[in-house]
């Protein structure tokens, strides 16, 4: 009987240690997301970006499931480590782990016995993010299709290196040129115009990209310092629809990743966009289409 007794002491002790000492936060908090973890992962670096008194000390790695960030509450600063957990193609758990690293020990000792200040703040922090992300989350509509072939055409470029977030603005700086420019030097279109990455560091959410117009090859064409022609090679590829503002149509490339990982794929993750809409004449963005690709690897 004594050694039982001694034995549950010393668990009951080892655990309160744990528990005091050596767990790694004070407060975790879950949720379920109804997307797939890609644009979690991008509403909480926007989210961040967007608050004065936010920063990600980690922005994870190229799978998107892991980010760290602080908050700064009067002298008080609270660190969130984020867990995306994919469960469905369409839906993913959410675990944040709460810490503030000056309070640490006095909120291991109150949080069990009462609702504490830092409770409610961290809870009302992420009410306001789910409310974002949910928002977010109607304004947007990928399809996978599944593989398709991206047929060859020859075309008229510009060049840039921007933000995820950037690559809209981008477009629309260089269309007056690839638009107004090519139809004014005679130059007929032959197609719609599309987007090929062709470097995208998933971490620092940064590409550069070919801003792309289709035309009839003629013997002349007009030279500008901006623009470059190409022949673009059919491909192989998987295949996504995205319906939305073209801002935001990356969400349609971590789909695809998504669905190339569990269709165990290989692919190049370098995305290509085509663009049905014409952003300029508005409308409601659930409409305007994108097929989005991702080339597969022979």
């Amino acid at each position: 009987m004594k050694k039982i007794i001694f034995y549950i002491g010393f668990i009951l002790f080892g655990a309160t240690i744990w528990y005091l000492f050596i767990k790694p936060h004070d407060y975790q908090v879950n949720f379920k997301a109804k997307t797939f973890p890609g644009p979690i992962n991008q509403m909480i670096k926007t989210w961040s970006n967007t608050s004065d008194n936010s920063e990600l000390l980690e922005s994870g790695n190229e799978d998107l499931l892991e980010l760290k960030q602080q908050f700064q509450f009067g002298d008080s600063i609270h660190i969130y480590t984020w867990n995306i957990i994919p469960e469905t193609d369409s839906t993913s758990n959410v675990k944040v782990y709460a810490k503030d690293p000056e309070h640490s020990l006095k909120n291991k000792l109150t949080i069990p016995f009462s609702d504490t200040d830092f409770e409610k703040r961290t809870r009302k922090n992420l009410i306001d993010f789910n409310k974002l992300l949910n928002e977010h989350i109607s304004q947007f509509k990928v399809r996978i299709i599944g593989e398709e072939e991206i047929n060859s055409t020859y075309c008229a470029c510009t060049t840039q290196t921007t933000t995820q977030f950037g690559k809209a603005k981008g477009m629309m700086k260089d269309y007056p040129l690839l638009d107004g420019f090519l139809v004014n030097n005679g130059l007929r279109l032959n197609g719609r115009p599309f987007l090929e990455i062709t470097h995208w560091d998933r971490v620092k959410d940064s590409v550069t990209f070919n801003f792309c117009y289709p035309i009839v090859k003629s013997e002349t064409l007009p030279q500008h310092p901006e623009l470059t022609y190409r022949n673009f090679p059919s491909t192989k590829a998987i295949k996504a629809e995205y319906f939305g503002n073209y801002i935001t149509s990356d969400r349609a490339w971590y789909a695809l990743l998504d669905y190339a990982k569990d269709n165990n794929l290989k692919i190049e993750a370098l995305p290509i966009e085509v663009f049905h809409n014409n952003p300029n004449m508005g409308g409601d963005a659930l409409k305007w289409k994108t097929e989005v690709y991702l080339p597969l690897i022979k």
